[in-house]
């Protein structure tokens, strides 16, 4: 399967995996802040959003999305690299240390959560996937009404109307067999936290502190399982940090680079 991807800049190579349902742009307003610290910067569409496709074949499953993506990084001659994700692509980011730890320098875990999800939440993705199954032409008023509520923070529904209105535009975009295939993958994905014991780099721990969909006792129990991980509270944010306070993130993001790159990572 071929992937959309960005590519900027020269050196030691960093990769950024967008949220459900954005697709590469949501990274747009961080990668000039990481180039210019002398990283490359790879983001990608992941499949079923922006210009990749989703898979033609096969049950829902994220680790099937995390082959995709290492076999684009090595077509490009990259076997090392830093890797963060926001939200889903935080899961994705553990499950590539899941399945080639050698290949990580540092991970990025942004907005996202190590635990499985309980009965209650995989009873719910699952009846949102069906409802989207069984009524595709409301995809995005579904996600509007059931999503954008929890997605972005109080603050940014109060007094951040553009990047309301972004992340509703992503919901108008995306597709119905995208939305459908990403929740049942989300909800068959395995508990990480014993995993994350095993992460022997460095590792940022990002989140917003009006994140309610990954709130702070999940960022807790993954910060007491890494050895070596960095804790950044991002205030007044939501879920979608990177689109709600951007240059914070950015900077967060850079700043977690630089000592990585000072630790002897090179291009």
């Amino acid at each position: 399967m071929s992937l959309a991807m960005i590519d900027e800049g020269s050196g030691p190579v960093v990769m950024l995996l967008h949220a459900f349902p954005c697709d590469h742009h949501m990274w747009d307003e961080q990668i000039p802040a990481i180039v210019d610290i002398g990283w490359r910067v790879l983001v990608p569409d992941l499949p079923g959003f922006g210009a990749s496709p989703l898979p033609a074949e096969g049950e829902p499953n994220l680790a099937g999305v995390v082959a995709t993506l290492i076999s684009a990084t090595l077509d490009r001659g990259v076997d090392r690299l830093v890797v963060a994700g926001l939200s889903v692509g935080g899961y994705l980011t553990m499950e590539w240390w899941r399945q080639r730890p050698e290949m990580l320098a540092g991970v990025g875990l942004c907005d996202t959560k190590a635990t499985a999800d309980s009965a209650d939440a995989q009873q719910a993705r699952q009846e949102l996937a069906a409802l989207i199954d069984q009524s595709p032409s409301r995809c995005a008023e579904i996600l509007r009404e059931k999503i954008l509520p929890v997605l972005v923070g109080p603050t940014t529904h109060a007094s951040r109307p553009e990047a309301v209105h972004r992340v509703e535009s992503w919901m108008l975009q995306v597709s119905p067999e995208t939305v459908s295939w990403y929740q049942r993958a989300m909800a068959a994905r395995p508990d990480s936290v014993e995993m994350l014991r095993e992460v022997d780099v460095p590792a940022l721990v990002l989140w917003g502190d009006e994140d309610g969909m990954s709130p702070l006792s999940e960022q807790n129990t993954m910060l007491e399982a890494l050895s070596d991980a960095h804790a950044s509270e991002i205030a007044n944010s939501g879920h979608l940090s990177a689109i709600e306070q951007p240059a914070r993130v950015g900077g967060e993001l850079a700043d977690f680079l630089t000592r990585i790159q000072r630790s002897g990572m090179s291009g």
